[in-house]
């Protein structure tokens, strides 16, 4: 298996809304893509899969050393491998990618965030980072691209903690800021015992209007002239936008499952995206 594949099977096998936005891409582009977020997926594992915080934490200072390898040409990993060939091409910067491990790192010693502020520091280093690095991939003129591509990353990140609160609270994190629960009158403990209630569901509300103004703000920022290159973020856009309306027309029941699209839709969203551009 070449260090590509391992990418591709690696991107295909997470079922991600990610995965349908790289298919139309031009092949190196598409290789880029998938290879950035293939490093994502195995750092972000680290966090997911590995229950000893210790173990974790030597992991990801290997992973930390092997972007320090990959910068000076000698990587070990099929993910660095695949990532190298395409680090000058479309200015892919270490100091981006050790952010997203420092993002990774923060679940390890953070469960709870006081306000949003605070959780806006970590969506930069898990999303918007990464936001700004697949816009770099997929093609920009103008500078304001990147201002698009990190708002529109932290849309991103909102919509996953909406879509994830029941299964991250039953791996005990909370990232709905503790000032917002506080507001809402919604106990960590009624999201602990997957309690659903009219308080829940005026705080998702209240949590699905702020990311829906920033998919507005992010679209507001992107230039026409970098709109068809960046059909990519666009499909993404489409598809975690529809995620969000399916939860909110189910009322919010995200505490005991998680709601997501059928593959075809999202086929569907990303054909209909393209080719509109």
């Amino acid at each position: 298996m070449t260090p590509e594949d391992y990418c591709q099977q690696k991107a295909a096998q997470s079922g991600s809304s990610f995965y349908y936005s790289f298919l139309f891409l031009p092949p190196p582009r598409r290789q880029a893509i998938t290879a950035l977020y293939a490093f994502c997926r195995e750092v972000d594992d680290v966090v997911d899969e590995t229950s000893d915080p210790a173990l974790a934490q030597t992991t990801l200072a290997w992973w930390r050393n092997e972007v320090a390898q990959m910068l000076a040409g000698q990587p070990n990993h099929p993910v660095t491998q695949a990532l190298m060939p395409h680090l000058q091409t479309f200015n892919i910067q270490g100091a981006h990618l050790l952010a997203v491990i420092d993002g990774m790192e923060m679940d390890l010693t953070q469960t709870r965030y006081l306000d949003f502020a605070a959780l806006e520091r970590y969506c930069w280093h898990v999303a918007s980072v990464v936001g700004i690095m697949s816009a770099s991939i997929f093609g920009y003129s103008d500078p304001r691209t990147l201002q698009y591509a990190e708002k529109l990353g932290l849309a991103f990140q909102l919509t996953n903690i909406i879509r994830d609160v029941g299964e991250d609270a039953r791996r005990g994190r909370i990232y709905l800021p503790l000032s917002e629960l506080k507001t809402h009158q919604v106990p960590v403990s009624e999201l602990l015992n997957a309690t659903h209630s009219d308080r829940f569901v005026e705080l998702m509300r209240f949590q699905t209007r702020r990311a829906q103004a920033l998919y507005d703000e992010a679209m507001s920022l992107l230039p026409a002239a970098d709109r068809r290159a960046q059909r990519a973020g666009l499909i993404m856009a489409a598809i975690y936008r529809a995620v969000l309306e399916e939860i909110q027309r189910d009322e919010f029941r995200v505490l005991d499952h998680k709601i997501s699209l059928t593959p075809i839709r999202k086929l569907w969203l990303a054909w209909t995206t393209w080719v509109r551009g």
